[in-house]
């Protein structure tokens, strides 16, 4: 029997990358702070200060290695899925960020195999059977044809979560006992 195949998304999924990068702006342009419950919307160009360009805002060498876990539950749960599933990580990379996202990968999750860590912004063209992500741009091509989805609530996904419903799971907490219930047939767990 074929495992089912589930894609993570990394940033604000497993790791919490706009907090991080918020922190980092407001330190460089105290005159125009970010608070991460304004970030309805993946452009935030207006709130930023005009120096604070997208490339400066992500920009910051070393910023993917020194993200936060998502929650205390991430790393128990990635594993868990791991040794069930067909476990991918599927991350939208700028070329100079892939390897710190596989330095950070592997410093927190040195489970995941090279084989299993894929730079890729369209991830629709991707097969699987369940995508866990918090971008909209991820979640509505996946449900629109016809793919599950759990959905990482933030800010900038809450119009898009009302609107399509998408399963959410704002903690890693029994991530592995609700995939289960998604992915397996009815009360049969592994």
């Amino acid at each position: 029997m074929r495992k089912s195949i589930i894609a993570v998304d990394m940033d604000d999924t497993i790791c919490q990358l706009v907090k991080r990068a918020i922190y980092h702006n407001n330190r460089s342009f105290p005159t125009h702070p970010l608070q991460y419950e304004d970030m309805v919307d993946w452009d935030t160009t207006h709130l930023r200060h005009p120096d604070s360009t997208h490339e400066v805002f992500y920009g910051r060498p070393g910023l993917f290695e020194e993200l936060e876990l998502y929650d205390e539950y991430v790393v128990e749960e990635m594993q868990k899925l791991n040794e069930v599933y067909d476990l991918i990580i599927v991350t939208a990379a700028e070329p100079r960020t892939v390897n710190e996202k596989w330095n950070w990968l592997q410093l927190y999750m040195p489970f995941i195999k090279l084989e299993q860590f894929i730079t890729c912004k369209r991830k629709n063209l991707l097969t699987f059977d369940l995508l866990i992500d918090d971008g909209p741009h991820n979640l509505i091509p996946a449900v629109e044809s016809g793919r599950k989805v759990i959905c990482i609530p933030h800010p900038w996904n809450r119009l898009h979560r009302e609107q399509y419903g998408f399963p959410l799971m704002s903690s890693w907490k029994d991530a592995k006992l609700y995939i289960d219930e998604m992915l397996l047939p009815s009360g049969l767990h592994i």
